[in-house]
């Protein structure tokens, strides 16, 4: 049984990432992962395994999460489903090799690294706002399934909905700010179901992991994000068709090196 005041704590934390994954097309994935990285910390969790827990329980919420987003900006004409199934096929073999394979053999600290610089990266080219050239364009079907295995590949390692790349990787390739959140969002649950299942199958014969996991999975917390998340998905998908794309960009980018500062953090104290 969880505490009441951890129960407050993941509801407000699925509310909150709920929110986001709608405005940014983000998955959310990025601000749980530092916050249950420290939850688990404090229930007494190695700092390895807390990591690697955090990341694995925040992809898992993503699965709710994207369902939530994605309808809403689909609503509005915002996802295109065009670029999302030319990328699915990738991003499912990417996410698989990430999460059964290179994730079990990783440290968490090096992972917490690795998270942090590589999340530093995308808020920098996010907030430089650098104007693709006009001719540029999508590239075609092979580019595109080996662009999604990256997206997968590095979705895995961070336990987030690939928003991070997805998102600056459309912009670059003239597809509208609107269109990237809205499409980033559809293809957050290929990455998450993919990834899912590989953080549970690599982690199965662990023994020291605490009450309620499913091999990386922490169960008790997935359900109260998950439910709290999309309860606010939708919000925040209205949102970001209000907000100006400018404010859009930096508003990503801020976020992002909020959260590489903690894990960049955690990584280098572990």
């Amino acid at each position: 049984m969880l505490e009441p005041t951890l129960i407050a704590e993941l509801a407000l934390l699925g509310l909150c990432t709920g929110f986001l994954a709608g405005l940014l097309g983000i998955g959310g994935g990025m601000l749980m992962g530092p916050f249950l990285t420290l939850i688990l910390s404090h229930r007494g969790v190695s700092a390895d395994l807390a990591v690697k827990m955090a990341i694995a329980t925040s992809m898992a919420t993503i699965v709710f999460t994207s369902v939530a987003s994605v309808r809403a900006h689909h609503q509005r004409g915002a996802v295109r489903w065009d670029i999302v199934k030319s990328l699915a096929p990738g991003i499912m073999l990417g996410g698989a090799l990430a999460s059964v394979g290179m994730f079990s053999v990783l440290k968490g600290t090096w992972l917490a690294i690795f998270f942090g610089l590589f999340v530093s990266f995308s808020a920098t080219q996010m907030l430089r706002d650098k104007k693709p050239q006009a001719n540029r364009e999508m590239p075609g079907p092979a580019g595109q399934v080996a662009a999604g295995g990256v997206i997968g590949f590095l979705s895995g390692l961070v336990g987030a909905g690939g928003g991070f790349v997805s998102v600056p990787f459309m912009v670059s390739r003239n597809v509208p700010m609107r269109n990237a959140v809205g499409t980033s969002a559809a293809l957050g649950f290929p990455i998450a179901l993919a990834n899912t299942v590989g953080y549970i199958v690599s982690g199965s014969a662990l023994t020291a992991l605490p009450e309620g996991a499913l091999g990386y999975v922490w169960l008790p917390a997935l359900a109260v994000i998950g439910a709290g998340s999309v309860l606010t998905a939708p919000w925040g998908a209205k949102i970001a068709h209000l907000v100006p794309v400018a404010q859009l960009k930096r508003i990503f980018a801020l976020l992002l090196y909020c959260l590489a500062a903690y894990m960049l953090y955690k990584g280098l104290a572990g």
